[in-house]
């Protein structure tokens, strides 16, 4: 099973001649303990297009010290990396298959978990891991501790000597200081304050391996760039399409992790992206689109599995939690747990199926391609301003139709559905404004404020219904079991309340959005 720790730490250039200062003048360090040399073997692994090194991921096979194993690092912020460890020696089915480097392999061949292949496999879009860069360091390692010898700290200074697999190599010298789990930050600021007083300042390379590529070459290739090269519309089109689909694929290892809202964000990328297609479709061409738009609407559906029972569990909890004591009559709370659990089980294994199947991996080729061969249309090649403004004013004028023709009809199903499709409009308007909001300023950015409030109205509006026809589903077991349906009775009739005042509100916030 794979552990996670999160590694927060900076790194300096350093010679073989660089001496560490006193560090115990850093503020709140008392002592330094000398913990000797340890040697570190490391093997790392990516495609041969480089495609983790490119994103900052880094996956090694390493042994010595105290950690040896399996480690996967995917960035978090300048400085922090989320590092995912799995023990060397795994062995079917639990690992895939790899290459090993030619010279003088440091132990016999391993192969490439596979938890950890599947949390890069949308970076990878299933091609081969295999070694490209083996670094062996001398690691001196000292650690930073407080008046009470808790640990604060760890500083190291390696000598490295890397070797492109089947290439040059390259040595140097660099000092690395990380943080204790769970210590103050601060501590890092106080020791650079002292590494820099005496001469030492940060590396510019964020990694071992970045830097052992960067001096053996061939490069690393550029991330893909997410701002306009340009000011065209089609320019900010494809930079607003290329941050969407790195959203989706920077989620993918949360949501394999069930990180909170990982699947929630993965699924908004998804909607944005379908969204733009179609209010951009002057300037990009929905024959090529279209297909693809209607496997992001499969892949937001199959996701939605997850969500939905996530959201709908949370607000039938919040629900119960708020009704006093005396009204809870029966096993209402077993129920429930029975109901969430039965649920979220069945859909976690269904989402992660479908990360794992290859249609996703083809949907994620698909947008790589339309990203690098975009299907540009005439309009593209006019101001983003105009062209923005004319998609928002077509978009604003489908949701006014659709809200209004919802408020024309008597409460009940069909002013539900309707009310639905007014939100799907709703969130569309709401995306074009962000996409626009770079171009056109305050006025896109106050109509994504007022659609937003619409936009939540009749997504509660609709959760409420939601909630209703699973409040009448527990009624039913509660009932058939001998139980009483009391309590799921009263929190149906909480929810008809609940969406008729969004109903009523709906008017209100309507009116405020401003004219296209």
């Amino acid at each position: 099973m794979a552990e996670t720790k999160r590694e927060i730490e900076r790194k300096y250039e350093a010679t073989d001649e660089t001496r560490l200062p006193d560090l115990t003048k850093a503020a709140g360090v008392s002592s330094v303990a000398e913990k000797g040399v340890v040697a570190l073997d490391a093997v790392y692994y990516d495609t041969a297009g480089l495609d983790l090194a490119a994103h900052a991921i880094t996956l090694r096979r390493r042994t010595g010290g105290d950690d040896a194993g399996w480690h996967l690092k995917l960035p978090v912020a300048p400085g922090v990396r989320d590092e995912i460890h799995a023990p060397l020696g795994t062995a079917a089915p639990d690992a895939e298959p790899a290459t090993e480097p030619d010279a003088e392999p440091a132990t016999e061949p391993d192969a490439v978990p596979r938890a950890l292949a599947a949390l890069v496999r949308a970076r990878t879009l299933g091609a081969p891991l295999m070694p490209v860069v083996r670094l062996r360091s001398s690691r001196s390692v000292r650690h930073l501790l407080d008046a009470d010898g808790t640990l604060l700290a760890e500083v190291s200074t390696d000598a490295v000597d890397a070797q492109r697999i089947g290439g040059p190599g390259a040595a140097w010298t660099e000092i690395e200081v990380e943080l204790a789990d769970d210590g103050d930050p601060a501590i890092l600021d106080a020791v650079e304050k002292r590494l820099r007083k005496a001469g030492i300042h940060p590396a510019s390379s964020p990694s071992k391996l970045a830097r052992a590529l960067q001096e053996t070459g061939p490069p690393v290739p550029e991330p893909p760039r997410t701002e306009p090269a340009g000011d065209s519309a089609g320019a900010h089109v494809l930079a607003y399409l290329r941050t969407q689909v790195e959203a989706l694929v920077a989620h993918d290892p949360a949501v394999r992790r069930d990180l909170p809202d990982s699947v929630h964000q993965m699924r908004v990328a998804t909607r944005r992206l379908r969204s733009a297609f179609k209010t951009y479709s002057k300037v990009l061409d929905r024959t090529v689109t279209d297909p693809v738009g209607d496997e992001l609407k499969w892949l937001a559906a199959e996701l939605g599995v997850d969500r939905d029972q996530e959201v709908l569990a949370d607000r039938l909890r919040a629900r119960l939690d708020a009704l006093p004591r005396t009204l809870l009559l029966g096993p209402v709370r077993g129920r429930m747990r029975i109901w969430s659990v039965t649920r979220r089980s069945g859909s976690r294994r269904r989402t992660l199926a479908v990360l794992d199947s290859r249609r996703y991996l083809d949907l994620l080729s698909a947008l790589q391609t339309l990203l690098a061969d975009p299907p540009l249309r005439k309009a593209a090649g006019n101001g983003a301003a105009r062209v923005m403004t004319q998609a928002l004013a077509k978009d604003h004028a489908r949701l006014a139709d659709r809200v209004e023709h919802a408020l024309t009809l008597a409460p009940g199903e069909e002013r539900d559905i309707a009310l639905h499709e007014a939100r799907k409009a709703a969130k569309r308007l709401r995306y074009a404004a962000e996409s626009a909001r770079p171009v056109l300023g305050g006025p896109a950015n106050r109509l994504r404020k007022r659609v937003k409030a619409v936009q939540t109205l009749l997504g509660d509006h609709q959760d409420s219904v939601v909630a209703r026809a699973e409040l009448r589903n527990l009624a039913i077991q509660a009932h058939g079991a001998g139980e009483t349906a009391f309590v799921w009775g009263l929190l149906y009739g909480q929810e008809e309340a609940v969406g008729a005042e969004r109903e009523r509100e709906l008017e209100e916030a309507w009116r405020r959005v401003p004219a296209m």
